[in-house]
């Protein structure tokens, strides 16, 4: 049952004393102040977690939470928005339920809305209470075409927040620490509750290190749990622990894949009341969620903490780009191909912040499944999130995935009701949007991306031109800089005893992989039947090209099984690894020793072709330097040509048994043959029978004990799970803005840098700070494990940050790597050891950058770790929209140089000490302001601060997210 937990006050009457206290805070403004209240008054969407209760225990509601509900519900008949609460009658007789009815307000500003803006205005009116949510905010998204241009702040409150395991794991730590700080202050520790419902899937835990065995899944489970037994172990007591959370034990599969075939509800009825499912994430692929029409998008750990807690999610109401797509895929054309081709159009619209929202003709013929796979890739095309409103896909799909009929019924009566579900067959109302695109799918061709970016799409048939064009190419995003000389030399070397070769562009590494993907059945069965066509051919992956099939859940498994084709998979090397985020994640595992020294010893350009959404350099393996997305199909097909370097259009894969060419399309299964087959094997007993046994979990996870204590005993010797010192010494009082004076430059840093530079996920190089210390304790390097895995001990990931292999900094004058000069003395140290000497010194640092900076995954350490090195500030020429949300949340002030200017048109070098300008009192600062920084050289220039709400003013005031709310719960 939902618990809301509240102050200890026993009547409404106290509740608003401890709000009307807080006004006394020092120094923000009543309009931020009316939000600052956590605990809200009645809250009508009192969201019930899924049924799923694993290692969970389900706690009487106290006396005083029961009167304070009574009164609550006394109070629910003075809801600004009374007069549209009304009941959604039943077909056959009785009622689903009531809700707020958007159609009742008669506003025909309303009929024109996107749909993904009417899910906002629903939560603000269900919500309003005029505290955290006004009729002021209600008016300013009913009135979105006008108010959206003008960037104008809302309230947001999801219906539930999802997080994964490596970002699970740091946010329970957080609350963990929390409650410690609560204690210390004297305040109630067990006021730190998640207020609404949180889904923990622990899903990103393997590491292939077993690939080519029929084994291979129990035998990487068993390494996951002994290398992570404490930090699971650490999940679990989080779910006794804390009242409202829901873990999913490992080995369920990939979060997304989970959220969207399983934990989605499309709509809540919660004791009766009906609204839309809607979810924040902690990773930005959260936005999977969009193609079943629910809202759902990525924030950073820390903001997601916040919303757990009650805080509304402060955001700017965004633009909405119109997405309209006609026509009907080719014969043969994958959606990973419909996917990549529209991730280059957005990205090259220019959506960052923005919603985007698909409708048209076309809608009709992509299946779920498809539709997903686009939402998916919302972070590489920058939007915010790509919206797939409901309609008959979206209920077929339901029924597909073993959600009940009643359940169904329920989804569409309520949506239909409220103007919120699209019927094709139906006239379509006009909506208004910011922009317009349109796409007609049968303009769509083959096509992976790379080879160090998803946008960069290459068509299939200019791939081996494009090739040559990177080996040719100065170093960057599409250059490898191979002299022309050296483009073709083949190293031979043994493996297992055998001969064998490399040549730049070899295919070393091929995953299917990656819930952008492994959830849509007719890529997945295609990928097995393209493995058929080269078994029944003779055709053979090389041996020593390290493959792995990694589902995001066990329903891949069973319809793999029942089409029978898995053995081909098998056949192929493509052996079903695990069930979680490998390969795309950077838990590709080690490769053979004899090919790794193949590559670094002759300098090879070496390839992996992966079925994911992110290929960074160094993401996927520190030794693929060429790295490119493609359907599981195509990564198939490319470990079974063992290089890029084809042009599959007129070069053979290989020879048959008869030593004839075999070309690509011999073995290219048609759409017909692949809609068969799904046809017959995807069913909704596959989908019924893995959930359900996933609330029994696993014997590993059911065997580890947990400790009942609320408060969580660390262990100062332990190297997953530590005490991180963000509230050390904290007092009651806000400690107002930090000034940023002759701070020296950490690193100065181009463009695109991503979350993956900034705080790796993969593994720990030998060489690194963090792998000195944990040498320093103990740890075998065999069992150093990943960063990601690692998140929830602040001394690895302080020492992680900026320890990506492929980092260039401008200070270093070329040099790659992990690398900083320590200005004062000019020595050329880690990026770790020069933080903690200017730290040791007093000394404040900042870090100059280019465009997209942190763009990539919502890593919340890419914020925290620069925090603890002392970062005060970034200067860039833009962000990408979660990393800026994070760095507030720390502390760290976000600033922007001006349209046209940069560092070097500023001829800033990085050696100079910089000033930041900025008013010491919170009251003098407002969002979007420009600043003027100067430098000891002279020069002067002015950037504009990225507090983009007054809300987030009030976290820079507390010295982030955290401390706020801390500080506002114990006031109560």
């Amino acid at each position: 049952m939902y618990l809301a937990r509240a102050a200890s006050s026993s009547s409404s009457r106290s509740l608003l004393f401890s709000f009307r206290s807080s006004l006394r805070s020092p120094p923000v403004s009543s309009h931020l102040l009316r939000r600052s209240f956590v605990t809200s008054l009645p809250r009508l969407s009192h969201s019930k977690p899924f049924p799923l209760r694993i290692g969970s225990q389900i706690r009487a509601v106290s006396p005083v939470l029961d009167r304070l509900q009574r009164t609550f519900s006394s109070m629910a008949s003075e809801h600004p928005f009374k007069g549209i609460f009304t009941t959604l009658p039943k077909p056959g007789g009785g009622e689903f339920g009531k809700f707020y009815s958007l159609p009742a307000l008669n506003d025909p500003r309303i009929d024109k809305l996107p749909y993904s803006i009417r899910i906002l205005l629903e939560s603000a009116i269900r919500n309003c209470d005029n505290f955290q949510v006004t009729k002021e905010d209600v008016e300013k998204i009913i009135d979105w075409e006008n108010t959206a241009p003008k960037l104008v702040e809302i309230p947001f409150k999801p219906a539930r927040v999802l997080l994964q395991d490596f970002t699970g794991v740091p946010a329970v730590v957080d609350l963990a620490c929390m409650r410690d700080a609560m204690n210390k202050l004297g305040s109630d520790s067990n006021k730190i509750n998640p207020l609404v419902p949180v889904d923990l899937v622990i899903d990103h835990s393997v590491q292939v290190d077993v690939a080519r065995s029929e084994n291979a899944v129990q035998a990487n489970m068993e390494l996951e749990f002994q290398r992570n037994k404490e930090r699971f172990a650490f999940l679990k007591w989080g779910s006794t622990a804390f009242q409202n959370m829901l873990v999913v034990p490992p080995g369920s599969g990939i979060v997304h894949q989970v959220n969207l075939e399983y934990l989605g509800r499309v709509v809540f009825n919660t004791k009766g009341l009906l609204y839309p499912d809607s979810v924040v994430g902690t990773d930005s692929h959260t936005t999977m969620i969009d193609g079943l029409g629910v809202a759902g998008w990525g924030v950073g750990g820390i903001e997601a903490e916040a919303t757990m807690l009650g805080q509304p999610m402060s955001m700017v109401l965004p633009g909405v780009v119109g997405f309209s797509l006609s026509g009907k895929l080719r014969n043969g054309v994958t959606a990973t191909d419909l996917v990549l081709t529209v991730t280059q159009i957005l990205r090259k619209h220019g959506v960052v912040g923005k919603f985007v929202e698909f409708y048209g003709d076309g809608m009709s013929e992509l299946s779920l499944a498809d539709r997903a796979t686009i939402a998916n890739m919302s972070p590489e095309y920058g939007a915010t999130m790509g919206f797939f409103p409901v309609d008959h896909v979206t209920l077929q799909y339901l029924k597909l995935t073993g959600r009940s009929d009643e359940t169904v019924a329920m989804i569409e009566a309520y949506l239909r009701a409220n103007n919120m579900f699209v019927d094709y067959s139906e006239p379509q109302q006009e909506r208004v949007y910011s922009s317009y695109l349109e796409l007609n799918l049968d303009s769509v061709e083959p096509c992976i991306s790379g080879p160090k970016r998803p946008h960069d799409r290459v068509p299939l048939k200019e791939m081996k031109a494009d090739w040559h064009s990177c080996l040719d190419s100065k170093v960057g995003f599409k250059g490898f800089a191979i002299p022309k000389e050296a483009q073709e030399k083949v190293v031979k070397f043994s493996f297992n005893g055998q001969p064998a070769e490399l040549k730049h562009g070899s295919v070393v590494i091929a995953a299917i992989t990656s819930c952008t993907n492994t959830s849509n059945p007719s890529v997945m069965l295609g990928a097995a039947l393209v493995a058929k066509k080269a078994c029944d051919l003779g055709l053979q992956v090389k041996p020593w090209t390290k493959t792995s099939l990694a589902p995001g859940s066990g329903v891949v498994t069973k319809y793999l099984l029942k089409s029978g084709l898995q053995k081909y998979l098998n056949q192929q090397g493509f052996n079903i690894v695990g069930y979680g985020c490998t390969t795309c994640i950077g838990n590709s595992g080690e490769i053979d020793e004899s090919v790794g020294a193949a590559i670094t010893e002759n300098d090879i350009v070496a390839a992996a072709v992966l079925s994911g959404n992110r290929n960074f350099e160094g993401r996927v393996h520190p030794l693929t330097r060429a790295n490119y997305l493609a359907s599981p199909p195509l990564v198939v097909a490319y470990a079974l040509a063992g290089t890029v370097n084809i042009d599959f259009e007129t070069e053979p894969i290989g020879k048959d048994k008869n030593g004839k060419d075999v070309f690509l399309r011999d073995i290219w299964p048609t759409t017909e043959e692949i809609a068969q087959v799904v046809q017959s094997s995807v069913l909704p007993d596959m989908f019924r029978a893995t959930y359900e046994s996933i609330t029994k979990g696993n014997p590993m996870w059911n065997q580890l004990s947990v400790p009942e204590n609320t408060l969580y005993s660390w262990d100062p010797k332990s190297t997953y799970v530590h005490e991180p010192p963000y509230f050390k010494d904290m007092t009651m009082d806000p400690p107002g803005p930090s000034s940023v004076k002759d701070a020296y430059c950490l690193l100065n840093l181009g463009d695109s840098i991503t979350t993956d530079h900034i705080s790796p996920a993969g593994s720990i190089h030998k060489d690194s700070p963090a792998a000195k210390y944990l040498l320093e304790r103990g740890v075998d390097r065999k069992d150093f494990n990943s960063y990601g895995s690692r998140r929830g001990n602040d001394e690895v990931m302080a020492r992680g940050t900026f320890a990506n292999i492929r980092l260039v900094n401008k200070l270093l004058n070329g040099e790659v790597g992990p690398k900083t000069v320590h200005i004062p003395t000019g020595e050329k140290l880690s990026v770790f050891d020069a933080a903690m000497r200017y730290k040791a010194a007093g000394e404040a640092t900042i870090i100059l950058a280019g465009a997209e900076y942190g763009s990539g995954s919502s890593r919340d350490w890419a914020a925290k770790g620069p925090m603890l090195q002392g970062v005060k500030a970034v200067i860039s020429k833009s962000f990408e929209r979660i990393h800026r949300s994070n760095l507030v949340g720390m502390g760290i002030i976000p600033l922007c140089f001006k349209s046209g200017e940069d560092a070097d048109t500023l001829g800033l070098t990085g050696k100079e000490r910089y000033t930041i300008h900025l008013p010491t009192d919170i009251s003098e600062i407002r969002p979007g302001q420009d600043v003027t920084v100067t430098t000891d050289t002279g020069k002067s220039f002015t950037c504009t601060v990225r507090f983009d709400t007054e809300v987030e003013l009030a976290y820079f005031n507390h010295g982030g997210i955290l401390p706020y709310v801390i500080r506002n719960l114990s006031k109560q």
